[in-house]
C-alpha cells in the first residue's frame, strides 16, 4: 500500500454515483422484473471505465470501480454468496438518534435499498461469476489510467451481522463466523487479482446508534471486539498492507448526537489486521476527531485515511478547509501516515441521490485541490 511519501495522496470509500440508465437496469433486476442481462453487463463494464476516468479527472490517486455493478454496498452480497434471500422491508430502519426528534423526517430516496436481506440457509461462496466479472471490468478500465493504486471494497462480516436477519443459524455468533468463512474467499480473490482490499465496517461505529443504543460503552466494545475477531479470521493469510478498513457512523443526514466517540473505540479498532484505518473527519459530528491523536499513538506501519469531504451535503468544501483538515492530522501522526478521503460513499445505494452526481465529482476535485495545498505546506 502506497504512503504519502512526497505529497498527500487522495482516495475515497469506493461507492460512486451510477449513470441513470444503469440505475434503471439495476432497479429492474433487483425488483425481479424483466431486464436485458447482456445490456446490464455491458453497461456495468462501460460505467466502470467512466468511473475510473472521472476519478482521475478529479485528481484521485487511489481509485475504485465505483461499485457500479452493486445495488448497494452491502446487499450485493446475495449475488456473491449462497444462503440469502431478499424480502420487502415492512418498516423503515430505526436509529436511536432520529427517534429522539419525532418531527425529523429523514431524506431517503433509495428504492433499490428498500429490500432487506434474510439468511435462510447455509452461507457459502457462490460460483464466483459476479466477482470475477467485477475484477475483469476493473482491470480493463485501469489499462493506461494514471492511477497510483486501485482498490475494491467488500462488506465486513460484522456489517452483515447488523444488516441481515438471521433465520438459519442458532446464534448471531455462529452466523458471524459463517459469513467470515465465506467472505474469506472473496477477500483473497480481490487481493490475488492485484487490488487493494477495502473492508467496509460501518457497524463498528454506527452499530452503537443503529443496533445497540441501550448498550454501555463497555458492552459495545465487547461486541465490536468479537466482530474484529471474525474479520481477522476472514483475513487470515492476507498481508495487512494490502487491506484498508473503513469505519463510519452512517452515511445519512440526521442528528448523530448518539454516535459513540472515536476515543472510546479506537484501541479496539486498532486490533484489525490491516494496513490502513479509514475514519470520518469531515462531518459536523466528527470534524474534531483529529484531537484523539493528541493522546492516542497511531500503531507502527498503520496508515490513517481521513475523511475530509462530507458525503451527506451538496456543499462543496473549500480546498483551504480540506487542507486544514489534512494538516491537523499530519501534524499529529506524520504526513506520510495520512491519506485524504471522503467520509463515506456517494453511492452506498445505487439510486441514492442525496448528493447530486455532478456535485460529487466537484467535491472529489476539491479534495484533490485541498490535498495539493496541504502538500505545499507539509513539504515546504
Amino acid at each position: 500500500m502506497k504512503r504519502s511519501t512526497d505529497r498527500i495522496l487522495t482516495t475515497h470509500t469506493g461507492s460512486l454515483a451510477r449513470p441513470a440508465d444503469l440505475i434503471d437496469l439495476l432497479r429492474a433486476k433487483e425488483a425481479g422484473e424483466s431486464y436485458d442481462a447482456a445490456a446490464l453487463a455491458e453497461r456495468v463494464r462501460s460505467s466502470v471505465a467512466e468511473a475510473v476516468q472521472k476519478q482521475t479527472d478529479a485528481g484521485v490517486d487511489v481509485v475504485s470501480d465505483g461499485e457500479e455493478s452493486k445495488p448497494g454496498f452491502a446487499n450485493y452480497i446475495k449475488d456473491h454468496l449462497t444462503g440469502f434471500v431478499t424480502r420487502e422491508r415492512t418498516q423503515s430502519r430505526s436509529f436511536a438518534d432520529q427517534a429522539d426528534f419525532p418531527d425529523f423526517k429523514p431524506l431517503e430516496t433509495s428504492t433499490i435499498g428498500s429490500w432487506r436481506l434474510v439468511c435462510n440457509g447455509p452461507v457459502a461462496p457462490g460460483d464466483g461469476a459476479a466477482l470475477q466479472a467485477d475484477l475483469a471490468n476493473f482491470r480493463a478500465a485501469l489499462e493506461g489510467a494514471p492511477v497510483t493504486e486501485a482498490f475494491m471494497p467488500a462488506i465486513s462480516p460484522g456489517t452483515l451481522s447488523q444488516n441481515v436477519t438471521n433465520e438459519h443459524y442458532d446464534s448471531d455468533d455462529a452466523f458471524l463466523f459463517a459469513v467470515a468463512d465465506a467472505m474469506a474467499h472473496e477477500y483473497k480473490a480481490i487481493v490475488d487479482a492485484g487490488f487493494l482490499l477495502q473492508i467496509d465496517s460501518p457497524d463498528l461505529a454506527m452499530g452503537k446508534n443503529a443496533q445497540f443504543p441501550d448498550a454501555s460503552v463497555d458492552e459495545f466494545r465487547a461486541v465490536i471486539d468479537r466482530r474484529i475477531e471474525a474479520l481477522n479470521h476472514a483475513l487470515a493469510g492476507i498481508p495487512a498492507d494490502r487491506v484498508r478498513h473503513h469505519i463510519c457512523w452512517g452515511n445519512y443526514e440526521g442528528p448523530h448526537h448518539r454516535d459513540i466517540e472515536l476515543r472510546d473505540i479506537v484501541d479496539v479498532l486498532f486490533k484489525a489486521n490491516v494496513g490502513a484505518m479509514y475514519i470520518e473527519g469531515a462531518s459536523p459530528r466528527h470534524g474534531h476527531d483529529w484531537k484523539v491523536f493528541e493522546d492516542v499513538k497511531l500503531p507502527k506501519d498503520l496508515t490513517l485515511i481521513v475523511g475530509v469531504i462530507d458525503t451527506k451535503t451538496n456543499i462543496i468544501e473549500h480546498p483551504g478547509l480540506v487542507a486544514d483538515r489534512i494538516v491537523n492530522y499530519a501534524n499529529l501522526i506524520g504526513r506520510e501516515n495520512v491519506i485524504a478521503g471522503t467520509d463515506c460513499g456517494f453511492g452506498t445505494a445505487a439510486d441514492r441521490t442525496r448528493v447530486a452526481p455532478s456535485i460529487s465529482w466537484a467535491k472529489l476535485k476539491a479534495m484533490s485541490d485541498g490535498a495539493a495545498l496541504a502538500s505545499q505546506e507539509l513539504w515546504r
